[in-house]
């Protein structure tokens, strides 16, 4: 992208504020993992990602692995929503389907799947995965699906999510400028629609 992603505007808004707000009346708490520093002024509470495992200096491991660890290792809820920063068409009924959908289940993980693959970066976590996540890391593992071999998993697949994603994109996160620029368009399109539908109201 050339640039932090977590902080792209969409209308005016940085992609993790956005996604911050969506968040929030779903859950008991919010923790971005990450620098603080990078989010001063923003009035989110953040922790820096912690070390695991074999490493090399003092930066922690470039991996979202780590991430994930540290989020379930300072966490006080059974389940936990780990999401990436990059998700500019997440919805708040995505995101609740998907949390009722963690609350009904056995397993440990709660894991969407596309056509694109596995998203551990938008899936639900239980605070047990903790231990067993770190010792994959001091392992040697830094790929995330590969450390989910372990855990009970429960895959939720695009076809059981179609009436709260019509368009087929409420996981489609963003690596290049031209995604950036899609997300753009459509945010400008959805603001339009949803003033048409005021104004129509209004009559």
């Amino acid at each position: 992208m050339g640039q932090e992603k977590a902080f792209l505007e969409l209308g005016g808004e940085p992609l993790i504020v956005r996604t911050a707000r969506l968040v929030r009346p779903l859950v008991a708490s919010l923790t971005i993992i990450g620098s603080s520093k990078r989010l001063e002024g923003l009035k989110l509470r953040a922790i820096a990602d912690r070390k695991f495992g074999k490493q090399v200096g003092k930066e922690p491991l470039q991996t979202p692995l780590v991430g994930i660890a540290t989020a379930l290792h300072v966490t006080k809820s059974p389940w936990n929503l780990i999401l990436a920063c990059d998700l500019p068409y997440l919805t708040a009924d995505w995101l609740d389907w998907l949390l009722t959908r963690a609350d009904r289940s056995a397993a440990q993980i709660v894991m969407p799947r596309t056509v694109r693959g596995l998203e551990p970066l938008a899936a639900a976590y239980r605070r047990e995965c903790a231990a067993p996540i770190a010792a994959a890391l001091a392992r040697g593992v830094r790929k995330v699906t590969d450390a989910m071999a372990e855990f009970r998993m429960e895959y939720l697949d695009e076809s059981e999510w179609k009436t709260h994603d019509p368009d087929d994109r409420v996981l489609k996160n963003m690596n290049t400028p031209a995604d950036f620029e899609e997300a753009q368009k459509w945010w400008i399109e959805t603001q339009n629609q949803a003033q048409m539908k005021q104004r129509t109201a209004l009559k």
